[in-house]
């Protein structure tokens, strides 16, 4: 579930974070071992999140965000908040409640993970400090894949307009006949294109256009560098 998992360093302590569907998570279970070390970060987690106050956070959190949550299993929990018997984990709430907002991992970088807006509140509950180091870690972290990106799409951009222009000049020079009108021209070159696109995308630049209508630049703009 989940891309790659990255690694931030906040106060010595390693940090896993990774990305579903354009979202950031972040391991609570590590920030939790900064708090109290590996053997108690599990209990510290349960302990949050059966807390009344944490509760109406996330079932927030759902209801704003998850058209899946369930909201009479929620309530069931929130009645039972704060009675001296009332236990719960995170993989009760993901379970009862379909959330989306949380998820646990096994394996390799395992653990309870939250979407950021919870980690946050998680860190505030259980240690202020850390989060401002955490908060400033991460953007740190945004911050240098946002010049990565833009560094790829000006390189993108560059062999896009240079494939172009040869392709362009293949066709002026190989297919298109001398005395053939300008208007006519503009055809040749538009089917070449999209028998290329075809070709490599399984799919016309238009029919790229329609299937991501809010994606800057054209199909051969959004293709990998080794695609170009």
């Amino acid at each position: 579930m989940g891309s790659k998992t990255q690694i931030i360093k906040v106060k010595n302590i390693s940090i896993s974070l990774t990305t579903i569907h354009d979202e950031d998570y972040i391991c609570l279970t590590d920030i939790a071992k900064a708090k109290e070390g590996d053997s108690r970060a599990a209990d510290i987690i349960k302990n949050w999140i059966r807390n009344r106050a944490t509760l109406e956070f996330l079932g927030t959190w759902e209801e704003m965000y998850n058209p899946d949550f369930k909201v009479v299993e929620f309530d069931h929990f929130k009645m039972q908040a704060g009675l001296p018997s009332f236990v719960l984990s995170p993989g009760q709430w993901i379970k009862k409640t379909s959330a989306a907002g949380m998820y646990v991992r096994s394996g390799r970088y395992g653990g309870t993970y939250a979407h950021k807006d919870i980690a946050f509140e998680f860190c505030s509950a259980i240690n202020p400090v850390f989060k401002l180091y955490l908060i400033k870690e991460f953007q740190r972290l945004k911050s240098d894949e946002t010049r990565r990106q833009q560094l790829e799409w000006d390189v993108s951009r560059t062999l896009a307009k240079v494939n172009y222009l040869v392709h362009t000049n293949a066709v002026k020079e190989h297919l298109i006949p001398d005395d053939l009108s300008k208007s006519k021209q503009r055809f040749v070159y538009a089917d070449e294109a999209d028998l290329l696109n075809f070709a490599l995308f399984n799919k016309t630049a238009s029919s790229w256009r329609k299937e991501y209508p809010d994606e800057k630049g054209n199909i051969r703009d959004a293709a990998s560098i080794n695609s170009l």
